[in-house]
């Protein structure tokens, strides 16, 4: 009778867990932010909203768009969350994202959202360059710490410097644009081809180089300044080298994926998304947050990080974006690290 009364109990429980769970709405959210942020977001959104839970699909940028785009006529995703506003833009031009002005829109910086009203997207946060410049290897290699984007093509470097490709990481595709907006077509490529030289391998993520540099297995990681920042909190013997000319940017952006039939939930985590609370927790990971004035100095970015990216104009990037792909490819996908 005691064993009964357990097994119905127990019985009574799953099924009441069964309906806890069934009472949430689900959304699939695409993501290209960092697995070890994630957690902390998702807590943060549960803790406002228990009632919708995120399924997250995560990949590099270029992969997440490329996938999006693949799924056009038969979407899958729910929303779009810390993916670079450059493939945003992209999607937004392709008919793709839900218009929506989140509760906390007007207190995110006009210069960090699309311009249209209601926006098909909004910021979240700033990422931009950075290289890890590991001091140990290059001592050992009487390699020079870099100033400049054009002190990596120096023959000290040669088989030394590592990169994201721009066909998969934003980070990758944002210095690309970065490089082009600085010295125009002809010497963008003129300084790219230089730089091939010197590239030991393209890597698919954005994190990756700065992660090598730092385990010694290269002196130099082109990356961004949140895994640099992370990796020399760490103790790992890298110093970050943001350099003179101009850094390459993006936003970690949101929107609201069209053919959602979860609109409403999807418009929960989007107020979320844009609210004190979300920026907060940004501002943790990264020195520029959307809204204004949330961010707290990180230690080894410099106070001046957001005076020193370059312009960027999210619909020029996205409407040349596969010509720029191709044309990369063409000149270095050897280079490119196989899957």
């Amino acid at each position: 009778m005691i064993r009964i009364r357990i097994l119905a109990a127990l019985a009574a429980s799953l099924l009441a867990g069964t309906a806890y769970a069934q009472g949430k709405t689900q959304l699939l959210v695409y993501t290209a932010l960092e697995t070890d942020q994630l957690k902390a977001y998702e807590q943060g959104f549960y803790k406002e909203v228990p009632d919708v839970e995120i399924r997250w699909v995560r990949d590099s940028t270029g992969v997440i768009t490329a996938k999006l785009l693949a799924e056009k006529a038969n979407p899958q995703a729910d929303a779009v969350m810390g993916v670079a506003a450059s493939s945003l833009a992209l999607l937004d031009s392709q008919g793709m994202l839900v218009p929506y002005a989140p509760l906390n829109l007007d207190a995110i910086m006009t210069k960090y959202r699309d311009g249209k009203n209601p926006p098909a997207w909004f910021g979240m946060d700033v990422w931009g360059a950075t290289v890890c410049f590991n001091t140990v290897e290059a001592k050992k290699r009487n390699i020079p710490k870099p100033e400049t984007w054009k002190d990596l093509t120096k023959p000290a470097f040669k088989g030394q410097v590592v990169m994201p490709s721009p066909a998969s990481s934003g980070t990758g595709f944002f210095d690309v644009t970065a490089w082009l907006a600085l010295w125009g077509e002809k010497g963008g490529w003129d300084y790219m081809d230089k730089l091939h030289e010197n590239i030991a391998q393209y890597t698919h993520s954005g994190s990756k180089p700065c992660n090598q540099a730092a385990a010694g297995e290269f002196v130099v990681g082109i990356s961004f300044e949140y895994r640099g920042n992370t990796n020399k909190a760490k103790g790992a013997p890298i110093d970050l080298v943001f350099p003179k000319e101009g850094l390459g940017w993006d936003l970690e952006a949101f929107a609201i994926h069209k053919g959602t039939k979860k609109l409403e939930a999807a418009k929960k985590l989007a107020d979320w998304a844009s609210s004190k609370n979300a920026m907060i927790l940004y501002g943790k990971n990264f020195a520029i947050t959307a809204q204004p004035g949330v961010a707290q100095p990180l230690p080894n970015v410099p106070k001046d990080f957001e005076e020193r990216l370059v312009k960027m104009d999210f619909k020029k990037a996205a409407d040349s974006r596969e010509r720029v792909l191709a044309e990369w490819t063409r000149r270095y996908n050897g280079k490119v690290e196989k899957r």
